[in-house]
């Protein structure tokens, strides 16, 4: 790696305090455009924004994703403001070149009897089937990311109200949870739970087998064995059960800027997908149901 990606590795890790994900993202972005300016004897403090806008187009002859090259783009831009704030260059040669335009895909959901099955499958059978079956019916009541479900402590719920207390990202907001929620969670925290925990004092509402706070890992591989369980073919993710959440409650007359609030979405237009979505189903179910479609 040259010395300017060793410089702004450094600028990237102490004075932005970028996540380590982010460092790796900007530097493998940089580094194979380095590679591509070095094949043409062009130096980084050398490159103007016909090399960028070049750089773009090869991505994109490369079959190169929309997304991909606007990543791209993105981490030039960022790359190339240190190397103005530390002198090195006069101007941003990436400032001028519009990002590819990224075509949102709409999300993938379940039907409401997809949904039924889904959630039949863990058997109240044993510990981890009570468990399960509680997990899966609080996803999909209140439609709340996975990092956050598992991050839930037991006084997050309120049983008697009905409502789940989810916090995230410095918000805090209120859902509330449907009977069979309710029923399923209160049967897992008075007589599962205090079965499971390994010490008195885990304030985990869900733990793993081991007595431990359930982790993303393991809950990825819950959702994938009841998906094969339930013999669904379409590929079901923990935010499947979120997508399906806010459609299903938008078809059945919901308020966006209600489900924008259970959601946790800061904006709008993240929930305005959904209206997107629905209108999608109902052309879908059009063209199939009309006689003369």
């Amino acid at each position: 790696m040259s010395d300017l990606l060793n410089t702004y590795e450094t600028y990237l890790k102490t004075e932005k305090n970028a996540s380590g994900n982010t460092v790796s993202s900007y530097l493998r972005d940089v580094r194979q455009f380095e590679v591509e300016m070095l094949a043409q004897d062009i130096p980084l403090t050398d490159v103007t924004g016909k090399q960028v806008d070049g750089y773009v187009r090869l991505l994109t002859g490369r079959g190169k994703s929309a997304a991909t090259v606007t990543r791209s783009v993105a981490s030039l831009k960022s790359f190339y403001n240190y190397l103005m704030q530390t002198g090195l260059v006069d101007q941003n040669p990436a400032k001028g070149v519009a990002p590819a335009k990224v075509e949102r895909k709409l999300p993938q959901i379940l039907t409401g009897k997809e949904v039924e099955l889904f959630l039949e499958q863990p058997q109240c059978t044993d510990l981890k089937g009570y468990r399960d079956r509680a997990m899966l019916e609080l996803l999909y009541a209140t439609g709340i990311r996975v990092s956050e479900l598992i991050s839930l402590d037991e006084n997050d719920l309120n049983l008697a109200g009905g409502v789940l207390r989810c916090t995230s990202k410095g918000r805090e907001r209120v859902i509330p949870l449907y009977q069979t929620a309710i029923r399923a969670l209160q049967k897992y925290v008075a007589e599962i739970r205090p079965k499971l925990v390994g010490e008195a004092d885990e304030p985990a509402l869900f733990v793993n087998m081991s007595g431990e706070r359930m982790s993303r890992q393991g809950f990825w591989k819950l959702i994938k064995y009841y998906q094969e369980k339930a013999g669904i073919e379409k590929d079901i993710t923990p935010h499947t059960l979120r997508h399906s959440f806010a459609t299903h409650l938008l078809a059945n007359g919901a308020d966006l800027r209600a489900i924008q609030e259970m959601l946790g979405h800061a904006d709008i237009s993240s929930t305005q997908i959904y209206s997107r979505l629905l209108n999608q189903r109902i052309k879908d179910v059009y063209q199939r149901a009309h006689p003369r479609a």
